[in-house]
């Protein structure tokens, strides 16, 4: 967007306002209730017309009017409207942003609203919300309807990034040097040849003899700058390392611009220089060793891209660096209940992503990638990663290392889940001396793992093997799905 001084002055330029654009006095105060209504209204509407954003403006009256608002003007009574509208929305959809212009010398706050996700209507408080020129009402059920099946109709991947654009140009805007680097083939001498290669694997679509329309594949992947296509600025990779185990100091931050498949090499180095390591003696010298296993993270990182929800507008997947944990995080929730991401074949939302990613190198085959990052974990001996479904995003955790004193009862849970079903998925069965091993637990402390054991049991996610066993000795487990 412009910076908040210009985008008020573009709006006040414009006729009038429409079904994306909301001017309200709000010189004191202003009911939430119906704050929430306009949220829903106008989020549905920046959908229906194929916008970025719809606007919500305080302290302009109908005549555009500046009179300055007084609405919460305490910043953090401001900013926490976010929290607390996304409890009473469809998918906790919120503003985007808030901001805050001094005109005139009069205070005017600038509701930034996001489309409502391709498929679902945005609702406040279980009911639609639309527009009819400048009235609020409820959502006509014919729009409801169009929102609704874009889902079905829509392929992300597909959709052009920027239309009509000229062969030369193209070069400008995707790094051909760079994807025929990653497909370790020679550059092409010619134009022509290279938009021939372009348009075999989709990443281009033909628009007249001339021009081209660019696919959100091809910018996602390929782009020299994600910000040069509109709508995909936002879906630029982000890193932030924070100081101790919370949100509130960053030390490093950095914001991607590159496709993925370009920048992420480069993410990974960034991370390895970064990421805290220790020294071991490897028969004559000390090597350094990272405290996180650098492939476990990266299948994550990949995860992350590939099976985002693109339809998701305004976040990105990203990488959060704690001093006891890593996070990633990706828009949308996940396809497949995460108590079933080691067996389950995964079902992507983005599968032509997926393929050219798979076709770089840059993951597992499929199927086999939340089954690695947990055998790396446990070949490591540190705590299970954790797999978060949440309200409109999927988060893997992992975790430093820790002793086993130090893990509550759900760590040691998980981790001999994950074992158990780490075990069946290679033909095998869980056993109290191989959750020890995992573990790391001496032989003599036995009895610890066996109440580890007893509580996965008790929490309903493992099974016996054959409960006509009678030996503990040889009493095995599996999963409960197995």
């Amino acid at each position: 967007m412009l910076n908040p001084s210009d985008q008020l002055h573009h709006l006040l330029q414009l006729r009038g306002e429409n079904e994306i654009i909301e001017f309200k006095e709000a010189k004191n105060t202003f009911d939430f209730d119906k704050l929430g209504q306009y949220f829903s209204a106008l989020s549905n509407e920046a959908n229906l017309q194929g916008t970025d954003a719809a606007w919500l403006v305080f302290g302009v009256a109908d005549q555009k009017q500046i009179v300055g608002t007084t609405f919460r003007h305490d910043a953090t009574k401001l900013q926490s409207i976010i929290r607390e509208l996304a409890e009473q929305t469809t998918n906790r959809l919120t503003f985007r942003g808030i901001h805050e212009v001094v005109q005139e010398g009069k205070r005017v706050l600038l509701f930034e609203i996001p489309p409502a996700t391709i498929g679902i209507p945005t609702a406040w408080k279980g009911h639609y919300y639309g527009r009819d020129g400048e009235s609020l009402g409820p959502l006509n059920p014919d729009e409801r309807h169009r929102i609704e099946r874009q889902l079905h109709e829509y392929e992300f991947e597909k959709e052009p990034a920027m239309r009509n654009v000229p062969a030369a140009h193209v070069r400008e805007l995707l790094d051909y040097e760079g994807f025929f680097r990653l497909f370790n083939v020679p550059v092409p001498s010619s134009l022509p040849s290279v938009l021939a290669r372009f348009l075999q694997e989709r990443i281009i679509l033909r628009n007249g003899n001339e021009h081209f329309d660019i696919t959100n594949l091809g910018a996602l992947l390929f782009a020299r700058d994600l910000h040069r296509f509109d709508k995909l600025g936002r879906k630029a990779l982000r890193v932030t390392f924070y100081e101790g185990t919370g949100r509130t100091t960053a030390k490093i931050e950095q914001a991607g611009q590159k496709g993925y498949a370009l920048a992420f090499e480069g993410v990974m180095q960034f991370l390895y220089g970064q990421l805290p390591a220790r020294e071991d003696l490897d028969k004559i010298r000390r090597v350094t060793v990272p405290l996180y296993p650098i492939l476990a993270l990266r299948e994550l990182i990949v995860n992350a891209m590939i099976y985002q929800d693109l339809t998701v507008r305004g976040t990105s997947p990203m990488v959060e660096i704690f001093s006891n944990r890593i996070e990633v995080t990706n828009p949308g929730q996940p396809l497949i209940d995460p108590l079933r991401f080691i067996d389950h074949v995964p079902l992507s939302r983005n599968e032509a992503v997926a393929a050219m990613m798979r076709r770089l190198n840059f993951c597992e085959e499929r199927g086999s990638g939340i089954d690695y990052v947990v055998a790396e974990c446990e070949k490591n001996l540190l705590p299970a990663p954790n797999f978060i479904k949440g309200d409109n995003y999927t988060r893997a955790i992992l975790y430093s290392p820790r002793s086993l004193r130090l893990m509550d009862k759900a760590d040691k849970i998980r981790a001999c889940y994950q074992h158990a079903c780490l075990r069946h998925e290679h033909g095998d069965q869980m056993s109290n001396q191989s959750f020890r091993e995992r573990m790391g637990i001496e032989e003599k402390n036995y009895p610890i793992v066996s109440r580890i054991i007893a509580d996965t049991l008790a929490s309903g996610l493992i099974k016996l093997y054959d409960p006509e066993n009678k030996s503990k000795k040889h009493t095995r487990y599996i999963p409960i799905w197995a």
